[in-house]
């Protein structure tokens, strides 16, 4: 490998409505964080029984003492800015530092209404509100007179502990989504998409940082990869598959949103996502998560990334 790969993994949250298994959570977390995962990953689905994302990172910040927290994506758009800035200042706060704030505008609208607000012009209300965002977590007095809201010397306090603010990625396949993280973010998250789609779309955020003068060395670029470690591919596709019917009411889309197979040919395939241009895998197993968390770290994570340093 040409350049060092990072590697995360999602947190179990529930997905489906079944019964929360607090002691899974609780025992993914700690043993994560021993393992030497660089980060946690949470999402956000709205109608997907699953635990609300922002509460869940700050229990995860509460177990863990190293591994960094993500959120992959927030939907900032169905909350306000200034409860969002000093929610996640607190959970940065209470890390020390280890928030990630991935966020994006996501695609179902019909939400918005039970949120007291309108999808209309939804993506002024994005970007307006990832502006407020950056403001509170840098300026000690904040007054601003927008269309959606009207602060008079407001202020964050604490303020996050990293500065000038906890890293922002972005989600977002379309190409005026990746111009954007390349515009307003540090990083960017692509999601669940075949590996020649990540390719394409890396394709177009590099032309984009390169017209913006940016150095992709200081931009992150990163993948959720859905995946299953089983020899036998039938029962591991068939398990994907009804995870994204019962999420995601998506059909069978395990042959081109995720990987699954023996340990080496998972390598291989999330090798090919590293060429692509993955710096940041976000492992996302969608069953057996403890099992998973071992499985990678001690027969996929070393074949793949040498320098992988785990204590599996």
């Amino acid at each position: 490998m040409q350049q060092t790969v990072q590697f995360g993994i999602a947190v179990p949250q529930g997905f489906g409505g079944a019964a929360v298994d607090v002691t899974l959570i609780e025992d993914f977390l700690r043993k994560a964080d021993d393992l030497g995962y660089h980060s946690l990953w949470v999402q956000e689905v709205i109608d997907a029984g699953s635990l609300e994302p922002v509460s869940l990172l700050t229990y995860a910040a509460a177990l863990t003492h190293r591994v960094r927290l993500g959120s992959a994506i927030l939907l900032t758009t169905l909350r306000t800015p200034l409860q969002l800035a000093k929610t996640l200042s607190t959970i940065d706060n209470l890390s020390r530092g280890r928030l990630i704030v991935g966020v994006g505008l996501g695609s179902n609208t019909e939400v918005y209404p039970g949120y007291g607000i309108s999808a209309d012009k939804r993506l002024r209300r994005f970007l307006d509100g990832i502006d407020l965002l950056k403001t509170l977590w840098t300026e000690e007095k904040v007054n601003y007179d927008g269309a959606y809201w009207k602060l008079v010397d407001e202020r964050v306090q604490p303020m996050p502990v990293q500065k000038p603010h906890p890293p922002l990625w972005f989600g977002g396949g379309h190409p005026n989504a990746l111009r954007r993280a390349a515009r307003l973010g540090s990083g960017w998250l692509g999601g669940r998409t075949s590996t020649e789609k990540f390719a394409a779309q890396v394709m177009v955020l590099r032309q984009a940082l390169d017209e913006l003068k940016r150095d992709p060395a200081d931009f992150m670029i990163g993948k959720r990869v859905y995946i299953a470690v089983d020899k036998v591919r039938t029962r591991a596709e068939r398990k994907l598959n009804q995870w994204f019917n019962e999420v995601y009411h998506a059909g069978d889309i395990a042959s081109s949103a995720a990987i699954y197979g023996g340990a080496q040919e998972c390598v291989d395939q999330l090798g090919d996502i590293v060429l692509a241009g993955a710096r940041l895998l976000i492992l996302n197993p969608v069953s057996d998560h403890l099992e998973h968390l071992d499985l990678l770290a001690s027969e996929v994570l070393p074949k793949l990334e040498p320098a992988w340093q785990s204590t599996a």
